[in-house]
């Protein structure tokens, strides 16, 4: 262990928060902005597809901006595992899918969001 390195320990949390916070801000921005196109893409309703992309929307702000990130990261686990059980259930898709496109990615950014989660988000943030 290098316990120089626990002194940025929340720098790190935030930068963890500020790269889910982007993903998934832009993965919502995709939802909303197109739910037509979309919806086909991954097999919802519009409807749901809307709700979903407004629900990562909320959620990447709560954690990037440190707004009930415990909730927000919660939530944003609830998207991916749901993500993660269509891949596999419905589209047969293997951890690491074809030409990349697995679920191994999605299991990677609930793991961030549970880190998010169990540290409540770093010192960085503007309430709890």
């Amino acid at each position: 262990m290098i316990p120089q390195l626990l002194r940025y320990e929340d720098f790190g949390v935030l930068l963890l928060r500020l790269m889910v916070g982007v993903i998934f801000i832009t993965s919502g921005w995709n939802h909303v902005r197109d739910p037509e196109a979309r919806s086909k893409s991954i097999g919802m309703s519009k409807g749901f597809t809307i709700f979903l992309g407004t629900a990562e929307i909320a959620g990447s702000l709560g954690v990037m901006f440190g707004v009930l990130q415990q909730f927000a990261a919660l939530g944003l686990i609830t998207v991916m595992l749901g993500a993660i059980q269509k891949k596999i259930a419905v589209w047969h898709t293997g951890f690491w899918g074809k030409n990349g496109y697995g679920w191994h990615y999605d299991l990677m950014i609930v793991a961030m969001n549970i880190a998010i989660a169990v540290t409540d988000g770093g010192r960085y943030v503007l309430m709890r």
